[in-house]
C-alpha cells in the first residue's frame, strides 16, 4: 500500500487545500492564517485573519483569494495588495458556521454551512448551499442538505457535486449560471440516517465524507473523517481505492503538484475545538496517485 509522507506538520487544524501556481494554499483554522506551502514544506503566511476562523478557500478569476470566515458567517477577500476586505455577509442565510467553499470559473462562490451547533452537541438538521455572485450578492442555491461540505465542479462546468457529511453520501446538481437543479445521488455509502443524533449518525455511517477532489477519470477522492482514510470513489458509490492516513483522521484532500498526481491530505487527531486549538498536531500528508486532477477546485 503506498505510504504518505509529511509535507508540513505542527499546524492547528487545516482545511480546504487548494493547489495553485506551484503551492498548496490551506487554512490553518486556530492560528487564524491561510498558508501557502511549497513542495519542500516551506510555508508563507499568505493572509492573517485575526479573530476570524478561516476555512473555505477559492480564487477569483483575477487571482484574488476568497476565504470563508466561519463564526461571523462572512466571506473575506484578499486584495492584490494583501489587504483583507469583506466580500459578502451570509449571516442572514446561513443558520450556523459557514464551512467549505468552491469558487467557479466566473467567480461565483458556492458555500456550505454546518446548519447546527456541531461543537456543542446540537441535533443535526438540514441546511442549504448558498451561491454568492462575483458582486457579493448571495442567495439560496439548494436546500435540504445534511451538512454540505466538500464540493467539486466537473471539467465541463455542468455538474456540481457536494459531500453531505451527515448523510454518508455525495449529491450532484446540474449547474446553469447561479442555479442548481436536477438533484440526484452521485454516490451513497449506505442507508441514510434515521436520527438527528450526531453521535448516532457518525457511529452508524460507513463513510463520513468531508473534503473532496476530482480526478481526470471522473472519480472523486473523499476524505473519510472517522475512518482515517482517503477513498477514491466512482459515480454510483463503488470504492476504487483506499489510502490509510495512519492514526490521524482525514478532513480534506486535494490533487496537485506539477503533474496533478500528488494527493494531499489534511489530517489531525480530532476535529473537537478544545483539543485541536492548542495542541498543534495537525499535518498535511502527501502521496502519489496515477490519475491527475481535473475540474475545480
Amino acid at each position: 500500500m503506498p505510504e504518505f509522507t509529511t509535507l508540513i506538520g505542527g499546524l492547528s487544524f487545516t482545511e480546504c487545500p487548494r493547489w495553485r501556481d506551484g503551492r498548496l494554499y490551506v487554512s490553518d483554522r486556530y492560528t487564524y492564517r491561510v498558508l501557502a506551502v511549497a513542495m519542500d514544506g516551506t510555508a508563507e503566511i499568505y493572509v492573517h485573519t485575526p479573530g476570524q476562523l478561516p476555512c473555505g478557500l477559492g480564487f477569483l478569476p483575477d487571482g484574488r483569494l476568497l476565504i470563508t470566515s466561519m463564526l461571523d458567517r462572512k466571506i473575506l477577500r484578499r486584495e492584490h495588495d494583501g489587504s483583507l476586505v469583506e466580500h459578502a455577509d451570509l449571516s442572514a442565510l446561513a443558520p450556523w458556521q459557514v464551512n467549505d467553499m468552491l469558487v467557479d470559473h466566473e467567480g461565483r462562490a458556492w458555500v456550505g454551512n454546518f446548519g447546527f451547533d456541531l461543537m456543542r452537541g446540537a441535533q443535526a438538521r438540514p441546511t442549504a448551499i448558498i451561491c454568492v455572485d462575483p458582486n457579493g450578492t448571495a442567495k439560496f442555491a439548494a436546500d435540504g442538505l445534511n451538512f454540505p461540505n466538500g464540493t467539486v465542479l466537473t471539467a465541463d462546468r455542468r455538474t456540481l457535486i457536494v459531500a453531505e457529511t451527515m448523510a454518508n453520501r455525495l449529491s450532484a446538481f446540474t449547474v446553469s449560471g447561479n442555479i442548481l437543479s436536477e438533484r440526484r445521488i452521485w454516490a451513497e455509502f449506505g442507508d441514510p440516517p434515521t436520527t438527528n443524533d450526531v453521535a448516532e449518525i457518525l457511529a452508524r455511517a460507513e463513510v463520513v465524507p468531508d473534503g473532496i477532489c476530482l480526478d481526470a477519470e471522473g472519480a472523486i477522492w473523499v476524505a473519510d473523517v472517522l475512518n482515517n482514510r482517503l477513498l477514491r470513489v466512482a459515480e454510483g458509490g463503488n470504492i476504487l481505492e483506499e489510502r490509510k492516513t495512519g492514526d490521524d483522521n482525514a478532513f480534506a484532500c486535494m490533487l496537485g503538484g506539477e503533474d496533478g498526481c500528488t494527493l494531499f491530505a489534511c489530517v489531525a487527531p480530532t476535529f473537537r475545538e478544545p483539543e485541536v486549538a492548542d495542541n498543534h498536531r495537525a499535518s498535511i500528508l502527501m502521496t502519489r496517485v496515477n490519475v491527475p486532477h481535473a475540474g475545480l477546485p
